[in-house]
């Protein structure tokens, strides 16, 4: 039997002005869903540009993997970069990480050795480079000689990430602008290896975690109290340690002795240990002294997602 014609208004398709049928309703509402669908993806993709939502899978160099691709060259000025440092190295050896490898900011601070044509250097990760795909890195100008002819403009490298650099002192940490007992906000320097995790204590209660933000600060939204503060730190090969007495002074730099460098291996012992003697906690923690303030001034294998 075959359907009777529909002469639901709604399905019908009256022509225009220009004797050219309408689209029917349904079909307009069909295109308006897909049109306002469209745009949401595009926008939701251009406020995560803008807001500098880490890519999937995202994840900074680490381990032993030898990375291959090209390098350019820029200069920062005097800015710390995205990674929101007072300033760049005293050595000015420093680069910048396409979105999958900046991931979110869980590069900064972490060093790459990058090897050219003519020899290799040490960086710092201090900055996103937003034309950046996942094989290029953009180098600071002093790096890039050292590694290249800047005439080339673009150079051939592979790099890897270092693990446990040799650092000047211990870890600092800068209170943002802005923080308060009600909102807590931290930056963590000088730590070598990319960070995993930063927990945070007030004067009561345990600790607790922060969450890591794409500008290179640590925060818990609804703050700890007005300090001072005990600050945990484990980066991504499971080194620890917990620098004390930090205190709320915003845009400054507090540094400490707390350090996540592997200790040294252990000599033989030379007879049966005391059964009294408890073994280390793992992974091993270090608490330091109380931390020192000093007058802003130039900056001093994770688990990678399943996609």
């Amino acid at each position: 039997m075959t359907a009777a014609p529909s002469t639901d208004a709604e399905n019908a398709n009256p022509a225009g002005d220009n004797g050219t049928p309408r689209l029917n309703r349904r079909v307009r509402h069909w295109l308006a869903g897909t049109g306002i669908a469209a745009l949401a993806a595009v926008l939701g993709i251009t406020l995560a540009v803008r807001g500098g939502a880490a890519p999937a899978c995202a994840a900074p160099p680490a381990g032993n993997t030898v990375h291959k691709g090209t390098a350019s060259f820029y200069d920062a000025g005097r800015s710390g970069g995205t990674c929101s440092f007072p300033g760049p190295p005293a050595d000015r050896l420093y680069v910048a990480l396409g979105a999958s490898q900046y991931a979110g900011a869980a590069a900064c601070g972490s060093y790459l050795d990058v090897s050219g044509p003519k020899g290799t250097v040490r960086v710092m990760v201090m900055d996103q480079c937003g034309g950046c795909g996942p094989s290029k890195i953009d180098l600071s100008d002093e790096a890039f000689a050292r590694i290249a002819d800047r005439a080339q403009g673009i150079a051939q490298v592979t790099y890897r990430a270092v693990v446990d650099p040799p650092l000047d002192g211990g870890l600092t940490f800068r209170l943002k602008g802005g923080a308060s007992q009600w909102w807590f906000a931290v930056q963590v320097g000088n730590h070598g290896n990319p960070l995993r995790s930063v927990e945070a204590q007030g004067s009561s209660g345990g600790f607790r975690k922060a969450a890591r933000q794409v500008d290179n600060y640590w925060t818990i939204e609804d703050g700890i109290g007005p300090g001072p503060y005990r600050i945990r730190v484990t980066d991504v090969y499971g080194h620890r340690t917990t620098a004390t007495n930090i205190r709320m002074v915003a845009r400054q730099v507090q540094r400490t002795t707390a350090s996540l460098a592997s200790p040294p291996p252990s000599s033989p012992p030379t007879s049966a240990p005391s059964p009294t003697i408890a073994p280390s906690p793992t992974p091993a923690e270090s608490t330091a002294p109380p931390a020192t303030v000093e007058a802003l001034a130039g900056a001093a294998p994770l688990d990678r997602p399943r996609c």
